[in-house]
């Protein structure tokens, strides 16, 4: 395991096991409240400016610190993949805990039941009304993301009707904007959501990680699912009483993982004549219903 310092601290690189790549860690096992900034005040030792941090994602910086300490050889831990006494999948890794089944009682996911959930969900009239409206405005005139205005507008929309409770939208539309994303969205790369979702508001890293996954599947819902907790904790259930996959609940934030977990889903079930968005009402709705969140 490797090691290194920042102001007089010392920091340790492990695998971070959902992005497979480079983490730090302190040596002390104490709190990195800010990841980036740490990595930052590295590297500006080895003549990193201020330029070369432009629009580049904690993930980068932690393998270029990699690169630096170790020359690009990480000695990587090994995670092993676990079947638990009780019957659900685990990972030991930094002491991830063991899952059991859910006593939640949900009927198996099959056609009948993927209908009758987008059923109830095209009964909510507000929903329905406020989709219509999104698609407006991601699929006119406001499509392109080279405009600030553009991405100001489609970012306001979407925190609105979706209530992602994001204090401030100009850092994040300006972020958008740099990252000149267009291209990538129509290519449908999956690293896209997460590079959007890390937003530097200053002296703190936000991740807007479902919010992401929404502003992606708003201009092109056939390459991009939106990830929600209600979209998490059906996809947690179900790896728990029929283990059609093999994960961590974490690794549903790491887009490109979620997505394979979403695919092996929809294989398990023989659910390939519904599309993304379909699959996701059907998610969505019967989580609210079996997963309902408790107010006090």
């Amino acid at each position: 395991m490797s090691t290194f310092e920042v102001d007089g601290v010392e920091y340790q690189l492990i695998r971070n096991p959902y992005t497979n790549g480079p983490m730090i860690t302190r040596a002390d096992g104490g709190e990195v409240p800010n990841r980036k900034e740490i990595c930052r005040r590295f590297l500006r030792q080895y003549g990193w400016t201020d330029e070369m941090f432009r629009n580049t994602i904690t993930n980068e910086l932690e393998r270029a610190i990699n690169k630096i300490v170790n020359d690009g050889k990480l000695k990587q831990p090994r995670l092993n993949s676990t079947l638990s006494k009780s019957g659900g999948y685990s990972r030991e890794f930094s002491g991830f805990a063991r899952k059991s089944p859910t006593s939640v009682n949900i009927p198996k996911p099959n056609r009948d039941e993927v209908l009758k959930w987008i059923e109830e969900w095209n009964k909510l009239e507000d929903y329905v009304a406020q989709e219509k409206a999104i698609e407006r405005v991601f699929h006119n005139e406001l499509k392109s993301n080279d405009d600030l205005t553009n991405i100001l507008i489609k970012c306001s929309v979407l925190n609105d009707f979706y209530s992602t409770h994001i204090f401030k939208i100009y850092p994040l539309a300006k972020h958008i904007l740099n990252l000149d994303i267009d291209g990538r969205l129509n290519a449908g790369d999956p690293n896209l959501v997460n590079d959007i979702a890390e937003v530097d508001f200053g002296d703190v890293e936000k991740n807007f990680y479902s919010f992401a996954t929404k502003y992606c599947s708003h201009h092109r819902p056939d390459k991009y699912a939106i990830y929600d907790s209600y979209v998490d904790k059906m996809l947690v259930h179900f790896r728990n009483v029929d283990r059609f996959a093999l994960f961590e609940a974490p690794e549903l934030k790491v887009y490109s993982r979620f997505k394979e977990i979403l695919d092996q889903f929809q294989a398990h079930y023989g659910l390939q004549e519904f599309d993304l968005k379909q699959l996701d009402r059907y998610l969505w709705r019967a989580g609210k219903h079996y997963f309902p969140k408790k107010y006090y």
